[in-house]
This record gives C-alpha cells, structure tokens and sequence, in this order.
C-alpha cells in the first residue's frame, strides 16, 4: 500500500509539474492585449508580411492577410493600407506581391503604401511606424494570421501609438495539424521572448511614450 501511495505521488507531481510547464506559457500567450484603444476608424492598416510563392504571387497565408485588408479597408475602417514584408524568404518582395493583389481586387493603388525591406515582424513593424512617422498617422489596425498577432502585440507595446490587432481567415488549404503546429511556434516565440527579452539590437523607437485616446 505505501508503494502504490507513492507511485500515486509520484504520478501526481509529475502530472502537476507538467500541466504549469504548458499552461503558464498558454496563459501568456492567450492573455496579452489585442488593443490599447477603444478607435474604431484608424490612420491606416499595417498588413504584416509573409512569404510569397517562388513565381511572385501571393502564398495562401499571405493572400487571406491581405484580403482581410481589402475587407476592412472596404468597410472604411481605414483609407490607406500599409503592405509590409521585403525579400525575407526568397527573391520576392512580400509587400509587392501584396499591394498587387490588393489592387487587383479593387482597392486603389494610391492608397496602398509598400514598405519592402523587412525581414522579420520586429522590422515589419519598425519600418511601417516610420512612414506613419512620414504621413503624420498616429493609429494602425494591424492585420495577421490569428497565431501571429500575439507576438505583434508584444512588439506593438512598445510603440507610441494607437493600435488594435485584427485577425485574418486562416487558408482553406491548411489543415487543423498545420495550424495547430503554428500556433504551437508562436506560443513558443512569445514564451521565449517574456523569458529572455527581444535581441539587443531590436529595432525599437528611442523613446516609445505610452499612448491613449
């Protein structure tokens, strides 16, 4: 009987132990901010990037990002769209591929920004803060997969800004393994950040005040 009592607490423990190592990162994870303004009409939208097909066109993640920047642009929650996302995966420029897709299905070309020399999200959102900078903006709806929009957030907190984040659809080609597989990354990405920091040399501004409406 002893024995059994302490393979019972032994299995307890272990089961304990276990559950806080994959819930605390959840709890992060689920818990950080979508916003840090109740605007419902913003300066621009910031579309973050993400690899093309090697032929130049839109990937299927990266299609359904853009899409939900030509609905929203559509339904005026903003006038101008920032495309952001350079050659980061191969010899495409992401934010080109977007602003003509974008353009193809109707939304004119005048107000669609492209900023292509981004390379990761950190840049993705310090390259777009500096052509707000330029155009006077002060307010972004930032538009990503649903996985990815957490860590955008972490980012996003350390800009003097008015921000919300804005989910795309997932594509109809993923299946639930692959997306629960991505979710899984970026729960990781956002755990490792809130343990070690962002790199150094993360592109931040000098002097991010806090922004409210």
């Amino acid at each position: 009987m002893p024995r059994l009592s302490t393979i019972f607490l032994t299995f307890f423990f272990i089961l304990a132990f276990g559950s806080a190592l994959i819930l605390r990162p959840l709890m992060y994870y689920f818990e950080l901010p979508a916003s840090n303004t109740q605007l419902k009409h913003f300066d621009t939208l910031l579309v973050l990037g993400y690899p093309c097909n090697t032929d130049g066109s839109s990937s299927p993640e990266q299609r359904e990002r853009v899409l939900e920047s030509v609905r929203e642009f559509k339904n005026g929650v903003a006038s101008h769209i920032i495309m952001s996302g350079g050659a980061a995966h191969n010899a495409c420029i992401e934010a080109h591929a977007m602003k003509t897709l974008a353009v193809a299905v109707g939304v004119p070309a005048d107000d669609v920004i492209e900023e292509g020399t981004a390379k990761d999200t950190l840049q993705n959102v310090y390259d777009s803060y500096k052509i707000m900078q330029s155009q006077g903006w002060n307010s972004a709806e930032v538009i990503s997969s649903p996985s990815h929009l957490r860590r955008a957030a972490l980012i996003l907190q350390h800009y003097p800004i008015l921000w919300r984040t804005h989910a795309s659809e997932w594509p109809g080609e993923y299946s639930f393994a692959r997306i629960l597989a991505i979710y899984i990354s970026e729960i990781k990405q956002t755990r490792r950040i809130h343990t070690h920091g962002f790199p150094p040399n993360a592109p931040f501004p000098q002097a991010a005040a806090t922004a409210s409406n």
